[in-house]
């Protein structure tokens, strides 16, 4: 089965939001075994939103809309879809229902802008959400199918899941499955020469990906269904990961400080911060983590150097002979931030985030130190980017050095 996405919304257009929808779809469809040809956004308008809907009937055997489905003038996707497909817009008894009982569990009338969303295309099926005003809509003839959801993600996905993605199982022959694997501290021609002989391939098949200024390796098998798609991932995973080794710190939506809280937790480690120029971007990470209490101890973000020299330890004519972003500077807090609370593992970052650099050097340079029982660790880095590309791309380095040290690489 042949799918397109199209994305109802000006927003989107303008750069307001960003359009997480069809990354999330893509991902679902292709679990599904549907492939997902095209992904078009259209601002809201009536005759451009059907004629991207026409088009998209006419190359695909399934369109799925999202977007469009609320009670204001500019919500049209569902008389666009009318439009579309040429049917008439009528009132659908399932659809108010659904919006009438919404209301009704608050304690409220159905606003007159509401009544709007009782209009579905002749021949659709109303899709229930429990968690908004917009039903769904299901829409099947002529060997076509178009599924509209509405624009919250709150609302989409768990319609997408609990009501759409059953009733297209088995439609598409088969199911494609992926798996995405995080490679740390690794570029993409090394990890290419050590994947050598596992890269590209027919079912499954392993290809690289780039982003954030790290590499993942997205791993991808078609089978007849769930069970037989894992199957034939497992031991192209295991090769992965035995060339690799520890610099495979995690799969999927499994985020560094996640796999850092658990090594922490588990080896009963306990850690300290000094930021500067992150401004407690690695301590926000960390404390994303339910539980990490029990491993973070303490975070200072000591932008000024009174507060460095006061709280941190760092002696002023260290700085003076130094400089403030200097790598023993960042010792020092991070030696600092250890002591006060006697963590058994202290970092300690400091550097120049933009959009100006300093007498040390030029906007990007930071420099990240990890101090121990074992001695200490400094990094030297020099980041391009603006401002807030900065500051990540700090922490990250920052928990992978954290990482590194920890599986003693």
């Amino acid at each position: 089965m042949r799918a397109e996405i199209v994305s109802v919304g000006t927003e989107l257009l303008l750069g307001q939001i960003v359009n997480t929808h069809a990354s999330f779809l893509g991902r679902e469809l292709a679990e599904l075994g549907i492939d997902l040809h095209r992904i078009v956004t259209v601002g809201d308008n009536l005759e451009r939103a059907a004629a991207v809907l026409r088009e998209a009937r006419e190359r695909a055997e399934l369109t799925v809309a999202t977007g469009g489905l609320g009670p204001t003038q500019d919500d049209l996707t569902a008389q666009a879809l009318a439009k579309a497909w040429g049917l008439p817009l009528e009132e659908h008894p399932g659809a108010r229902s659904m919006v009438e009982t919404f209301f009704r569990r608050r304690g409220r009338q159905v606003p007159a802008a509401n009544r709007q969303q009782y209009l579905l295309p002749r021949g659709a099926e109303a899709l229930p959400n429990p968690h908004g005003t917009a039903p769904g809509v299901w829409l099947e003839a002529g060997g076509r199918l178009a599924v509209l959801l509405p624009g919250p993600p709150g609302e989409l996905v768990p319609m997408f899941r609990e009501q759409v993605a059953p009733r297209l199982a088995g439609r598409g022959g088969a199911v494609i499955r992926s798996r995405v694997l995080h490679v740390l501290a690794m570029g993409e021609p090394r990890v290419e020469e050590a994947l050598d002989g596992l890269l590209g391939g027919g079912n499954p098949t392993l290809a690289p990906l780039v982003s954030g200024g790290a590499v993942h390796l997205r791993l991808t098998a078609k089978a007849p269904d769930q069970a037989a798609a894992a199957a034939l991932l497992a031991p192209l995973e295991a090769a992965v990961r035995q060339r690799l080794g520890p610099r495979v710190w995690g799969a999927d939506e499994e985020t560094l400080e996640e796999v850092l809280g658990r090594r922490l937790r588990g080896r009963g480690l306990s850690l300290a911060l000094g930021e500067s120029c992150t401004g407690g971007l690695v301590a926000h990470r960390l404390t994303q983590v339910p539980g990490s209490s029990e491993y973070l101890l303490l975070s200072v973000v000591a932008y000024a150097v009174a507060a460095k020299e006061r709280l941190l330890g760092v002696d002023g004519s260290l700085v003076r002979r130094e400089g403030v972003v200097s790598a023993a500077v960042a010792v020092r807090m991070a030696q600092g931030a250890r002591q006060a609370v006697g963590a058994d593992i202290g970092l300690g970052v400091t550097g120049y985030a933009g959009p100006a650099g300093g007498p040390e050097g030029p906007a990007g340079l930071v420099f990240g130190a990890l101090a121990d029982a074992a001695g200490v660790v400094t990094r030297r880095w020099e980041f391009p980017g603006l401002r807030v590309q900065v500051k990540e791309r700090a922490a990250q380095e920052l928990l992978t050095l954290l990482y590194r040290r920890l599986e003693g690489f």
